[in-house]
């Protein structure tokens, strides 16, 4: 059979694959894992980021060698593979289909069942002669330990938030309270900000064009603005924005972002001695973009430690109808000013 690499293009053909063989690898990452790794940050082809799911040999472990279950998500195998670098070990890899531990554990695929039946397709139980499995804290919403240790007879142990934490942690197995605790450092936020900011990249691109050809500018580039606002400077702003809700915090930022094009708009309107819907511009400049950088600032509630799952469903209910009135009212503001432009043209 054909190999292919751990990142295979083709997750349909896992199944070809003896789920019982143990796949040899070691810590050392390539220039194209690393170079995997930037796309992952970008989110080209997302749903490619993935090892296949089994048992993989670090080193040269022996029966009594520890088992470190992550995720099929390459950054999460990498990042863990690296961290115990030159140590012998098991890695077993759950398929998250391609999400990372935390978000997989939210979703239910890094969880009790998955990793009942990894454990059992892997024969784990006649490849060790020990009965401990180490997994994240991270994923620890979603497993069970005491089903699997019903089920299977392993014990879970939880390691630390961090893998690049494992070597200290496993001189005693004992994690400090800086290991549990989940961090989200300017350095964490800003590796956030490629993903966001290439997923705008069409509306960003039109959106500047038509500033540069003189098409509505102040719109076109206060739109360019307000995007940037939410995909870029809010993450790297966050602990410093007034509020506790993400969707306050994006608004005011947007209203700092748009502010100067809006006053553009106001001063070119008296200097010019226009009628008073020569305001319409720039008052739908303020009513609806920064509508728009508080809604993207909502893509940050479920990539922090600072907010819960209850709260991000009470502040979707409670804003998002707001953002769409104000950003409606914007659109209705700025047609109205042009419809009556054409009118007096004529």
């Amino acid at each position: 059979m054909k190999k292919r690499s751990l990142t295979g293009r083709r997750p349909r053909e896992y199944a070809a694959y003896m789920e019982t063989k143990i796949w040899p690898i070691t810590g050392r990452l390539t220039a194209a894992n690393r170079w995997d790794h930037v796309l992952a940050r970008c989110g080209y082809r997302r749903g490619d980021h993935r090892v296949r799911p089994g048992l993989y040999a670090l080193g040269r472990p022996t029966p009594e060698s520890p088992v470190f279950v992550t995720a099929n998500y390459t950054l999460s195998f990498d990042a863990l593979r690296s961290a115990l670098a030159g140590r012998d070990a098991y890695i077993l890899a759950l398929d998250t289909k391609g999400i990372n531990v935390w978000c997989a554990a939210g979703k239910g695929t890094f969880g009790t069942v998955e990793l009942i039946r990894r454990v059992k397709v892997t024969r784990l139980a006649e490849v060790v002669s020990h009965r401990t499995i180490i997994l994240p804290q991270l994923g620890a919403a979603g497993v069970s330990a005491q089903a699997i240790e019903n089920r299977l007879g392993f014990r879970v142990e939880y390691g630390p938030v961090r893998a690049g934490d494992l070597p200290e942690y496993l001189k005693t197995h004992q994690a400090t309270p800086e290991m549990r605790r989940v961090t989200f450092t300017l350095a964490e936020r800003a590796v956030l900000i490629p993903v966001e900011v290439l997923h705008l990249g069409m509306p960003l691109l039109t959106l500047a064009a038509l500033g540069f050809f003189g098409v509505l500018p102040l719109v076109a580039f206060g739109g360019v603005a307000a995007l940037l606002a939410g995909a870029a400077v809010f993450p790297i702003l966050l602990p410093w924005l007034p509020s506790k809700d993400y969707s306050v915090k994006g608004w005011l930022l947007g209203l700092v972002a748009v502010a100067p094009f809006a006053y553009a708009g106001a001063a070119a309107a008296v200097n010019r001695g226009g009628p008073w819907w020569a305001w319409l511009e720039p008052l739908a400049l303020m009513l609806g973009l920064p509508a728009i950088t508080a809604y993207l600032s909502l893509n940050f509630t479920g990539a922090t430690p600072w907010t819960s799952k209850t709260g991000v469903k009470k502040e979707i209910a409670r804003y998002v109808p707001i953002m769409i009135g104000l950003a409606a009212s914007g659109v209705l503001a700025l047609g109205l000013g042009i419809a009556l432009n054409l009118i007096k043209a004529r």
